[in-house]
């Protein structure tokens, strides 16, 4: 495991229930990758935190895609709170960084699983018939991979302390 560098402003860092609440509850966040000839690559996407890792979904091919299979190592942003202060030149802001490997998953049941998963939070009230019924139709050209969360930092404005 990688040695990550401490936060140099500790008195603002989130706990990691705080950092994981935040990525249960918000719905967007920017993946970013070691994209072509070395350039960072970053994009945003719909997600789905569970036990410790974050489920995405794509299509089978583009630019994310090559970037994943070259290389495992990625972070995820998620910004729960930006709030511009004009007046005093500040921004009132909360947000969570996660650092990890992704891993594309394969084998049909763990996309399967995935799939149902980030169904379950975007279309919560949608029966498992229904949800089931949409995602054979695009099974075939859905890739789903997970980031495993290997290191996670939470950080929120001083002024919310």
């Amino acid at each position: 495991m990688a040695d990550f560098r401490p936060m140099r402003r500790k008195r603002q860092q989130l706990s990691d229930a705080e950092s994981i609440a935040i990525l249960q509850n918000a719905t967007s966040g920017v993946l970013a990758v070691l994209g072509d000839d070395d350039y960072p690559y970053a994009v945003p996407l719909s997600y789905v935190y569970a036990d410790g890792r974050l489920i995405f979904h794509s299509a089978v091919a583009g630019h994310k895609v090559d970037a994943i299979r070259r290389h495992a190592k990625a972070s995820f942003c998620v910004i729960q709170l930006d709030d511009v202060q004009p007046q005093t030149f500040t921004t009132i802001y909360r947000s969570v960084i996660a650092f990890g490997r992704i891993r594309i998953l394969d084998d049909d049941a763990s996309k399967l699983e995935a799939i149902r998963t980030l169904a379950r939070k975007y279309s919560p009230h949608e029966s498992a018939e229904s949800t089931d019924h949409e995602i054979a139709k695009g099974f075939p050209h859905l890739l789903m991979f997970e980031l495993v969360i290997d290191h996670l930092t939470g950080k929120q404005a001083k002024e919310l302390m």
